[in-house]
């Protein structure tokens, strides 16, 4: 169990886990919303929990906002319908298969057929996203010049940042924008793309974003800043 509680406005007590880690500068806070509902955090080793607990405290509006705005998790069954990428997809269970089996027809409609036992289909529905995502997110980059693109990606399950570049290469997204509409996601690939030439959000930065983008990029900003939090109903 945790040592630490956040206890919120509400009354919930979330546990806080305390990280030490070498290299990390600064403490960092990553507040969890799934089933399981934690808060992370890294901090250097010569910070005490003391400090941690105070900056955990300068953020308690943040928190607060985050854990109050967090949907209510739904669970997925064979026959629920999910958005997917400016689609609407069915999923159908069926254990007569071994692979699962997307299938778009021409009228529009999209089925995913789920393989294996029915305890496994939302595990199943996840890898497949999850695979899908990112096949659309590196077709997404080397439509852009060369000098944009990451030495790595990769995903993750996050809650408080959609994306995210690294000094090292690395760029990072949440899995999750797999049920933000295609323009969506689009536009936070090309934010974190134009973070590999700007580390900060300058005016340059921006100006950055709008080339990559197009057209568009404050409708996008907006609605990931409006619906957001929905993103993490499913799985």
């Amino acid at each position: 169990m945790s040592e630490y509680k956040f206890t919120s406005l509400s009354g919930e007590e979330i546990p806080i886990v305390i990280n030490s880690r070498r290299g990390v500068r600064n403490i960092t806070m990553r507040p969890r919303v799934g089933p399981n509902r934690r808060i992370d955090i890294s901090r250097p080793w010569m910070v005490s929990d003391t400090a941690v607990l105070k900056f955990v405290e300068q953020k308690r509006r943040w928190l607060e906002r985050i854990f109050a705005n967090a949907p209510q998790k739904s669970h997925l069954s064979s026959g629920d319908w999910f958005d997917f990428l400016d689609m609407r997809v069915r999923v159908v269970h069926d254990n007569t298969i071994r692979a699962n089996k997307f299938i778009r027809n021409d009228d529009g409609m999209c089925i995913l057929y789920v393989g294996g036992g029915i305890e496994m289909l939302e595990n199943r529905v996840r890898m497949f996203v999850k695979s899908e995502l990112l096949s659309q997110i590196k077709e997404i980059i080397r439509q852009t010049p060369r000098e944009f693109w990451p030495r790595r990606i990769c995903l993750r399950d996050t809650s408080s940042r959609w994306g995210s570049c690294s000094t090292t290469g690395t760029m990072s997204f949440s899995w999750r924008l797999a049920f933000a509409p295609y323009d969506v996601m689009r536009y936070v690939v090309m934010h974190e793309l134009a973070h590999t030439q700007h580390m900060d959000h300058s005016p340059e930065f921006w100006a950055t974003v709008r080339d990559l983008y197009g057209f568009g990029v404050e409708r996008a900003k907006r609605w990931l800043n409006v619906n957001g939090a929905r993103l993490h109903q499913y799985l």
